[in-house]
C-alpha cells in the first residue's frame, strides 16, 4: 500500500467530471495535491485519478477508497460534491424521486465521509468539506427533496465536528447559490434573469469562485474553522 502521495496531499473529490466538482479538482491539482475522484463516468480534468463507483453502493465506495489508498496514499481531504436533482412540486413528488435524491446527496455523502474518516483519524488530521446549497437554508419551490438533503449536511458537518474535532479533523459546508454550470445555462433566459435579479451581486458565480472557498477550508489556514456554513451565493441567502 502506498504510504503517501507523490506530491502534496491526497485529496478525494466526489463527482469531479463536471461543474463545481471539476473546478474543485482542478484547483487542488494546480496546488500540487494528488487528486482522486469517485465518479460514475465522463471525462476528467488532466491530473485527476478516476475511480468509478456509485455513492449509493457502500461496498463500491469502500472498494474505491481502498484502491485510492493502495495506489495514491491515504486521503486527508474529502470534498463530498456528488449530487443529483429530481425537482418536482410537493404534491406530485413520488417516493422514488424523494428517495433517489436522499440516497445520493445525503446517504451517499455519509458513506464517503464514514470511509474517508478512517485514515484521517489514524493521522489525527483531516479536512472534510461538504457541498451544500443556498436552498438548504433558503428553500426552493419544487425542491423539497433536494433542499432537505442539503439542510441535513449542516447537521452532519456539525456532528462530525463534535465527534472528531479533537483529532485534528474539521468538517464544514460550502453552500453555493446559482453557479454558471450546464444546468443553469439550460434554463430559459427569462428564468435566468429572474434569478439574477434576486441576487445582490447581480450575477451567477463561476465554479472557480466556489472552488476557491473549498480550497481555503481544506488548507492549514482554516484549521480552526469547523462546523461552519459558508455561503457562496452573491448575497442571495445571506446565511439563511
Amino acid at each position: 500500500m502506498a504510504e503517501q502521495a507523490a506530491s502534496g496531499r491526497v485529496v478525494v473529490v466526489t463527482g469531479a467530471a463536471r461543474g463545481i466538482g471539476r473546478s474543485i479538482a482542478e484547483r487542488f491539482v494546480a496546488a500540487g495535491d494528488t487528486v482522486a475522484t469517485i465518479y460514475r463516468g465522463g471525462d476528467l480534468p488532466e491530473g485527476v485519478h478516476g475511480f468509478v463507483a456509485d455513492v449509493t453502493d457502500s461496498a463500491a465506495v469502500d472498494a474505491a477508497f481502498g484502491e485510492i489508498e493502495a495506489q495514491l496514499g491515504m486521503p486527508t481531504v474529502l470534498v463530498a460534491n456528488a449530487g443529483v436533482t429530481r425537482d418536482q412540486l410537493l404534491m406530485r413528488m413520488s417516493d422514488e424521486e424523494f428517495e433517489q435524491v436522499v440516497d445520493v446527496n445525503l446517504t451517499g455523502t455519509f458513506r464517503c465521509v464514514r470511509r474517508a474518516s478512517k485514515p484521517m483519524i489514524r493521522a489525527r488530521s483531516g479536512r472534510i468539506v461538504l457541498i451544500g446549497s443556498v436552498v438548504g437554508l433558503y428553500g426552493g419551490p419544487g425542491q423539497v427533496n433536494y433542499s432537505a438533503t442539503k439542510a441535513a449536511l449542516v447537521g452532519m458537518a456539525r456532528s462530525i465536528t463534535r465527534e472528531l474535532g479533537g483529532r485534528g479533523i474539521t468538517a464544514n459546508v460550502v453552500a453555493p447559490g446559482f453557479v454558471e454550470t450546464d444546468m443553469t445555462a439550460a434554463l430559459p433566459e427569462d428564468t435566468q434573469k429572474k434569478y439574477r435579479d434576486a441576487i445582490p451581486a447581480g450575477r451567477f458565480a463561476t465554479p472557480d469562485e466556489v472552488a476557491g472557498v473549498v480550497e481555503f477550508l481544506a488548507s492549514d489556514a482554516a484549521g480552526y474553522v469547523s462546523g461552519a456554513v459558508v455561503p457562496v451565493d452573491g448575497g442571495l441567502g445571506m446565511g439563511h
